[in-house]
């Protein structure tokens, strides 16, 4: 199977035994994670659920998120950058792996990359990754961050997983970022 709606190699594969919707332990595993919002002043209403909408040939296994071209992409997780990586249908791409490598986050789409970024470097929630774009496959009107979730296979590779819908996981994030409360400042990247 492959992971980020076709935008990894031709050698991944999924987690044996794994769903398509990544229910069950991925998406508690997701839930227990917290994750903040990839980027500031995404309202509940501009997120909308497309990991299982189709694709030529596919299903896209991820949420797009419009922004402004330029606009900051900030790691939802503590953890590790596991891979930068350019493909032609994900352009400028950014995977990182939670701190117990169980869970990859998928960023793409990018403009450009910040400023320091190194495969191997450890992340902290709200660290800057890069800048919303539309590189990669990406309609050049519309820029926006595709972002994917998988449960890593054992061992960890960066293109090897069990897709799982961050749907509800980011419409919690910006319920707890809009609320105000001081879980919200745990989960709003500034």
């Amino acid at each position: 199977m492959l992971l980020g709606g076709s935008l990894l190699p031709a050698s991944a594969s999924a987690e044996p035994g794994g769903g398509l919707s990544g229910a069950g332990d991925g998406e508690t595993l997701l839930a227990s994670r917290n994750i903040a919002m990839p980027f500031p002043g995404v309202e509940a209403a501009g997120l909308h659920d497309t990991f299982l909408d189709g694709r030529p040939g596919r299903r896209h296994e991820a949420i797009d998120i419009a922004a402004a071209r330029g606009t900051k992409v900030f790691a939802v997780d503590d953890g590790t950058l596991a891979k930068l990586f350019t493909s032609i249908p994900g352009g400028l791409t950014v995977y990182q792996f939670d701190p117990q490598r169980q869970l990859a986050y998928y960023y793409a789409h990018l403009d450009r990359y910040a400023a320091g970024l190194r495969e191997g470097m450890p992340l902290h929630r709200c660290d800057l990754l890069g800048y919303v774009g539309t590189s990669g496959n990406a309609p050049p009107q519309a820029p926006h961050l595709h972002f994917a979730v998988f449960r890593l296979a054992s061992p960890p590779q960066w293109w090897q997983g069990t897709p799982v819908n961050p749907y509800a996981a980011l419409k919690s994030a910006t319920a707890a970022a809009s609320s105000g409360s001081s879980a919200a400042k745990t989960r709003a990247c500034r």
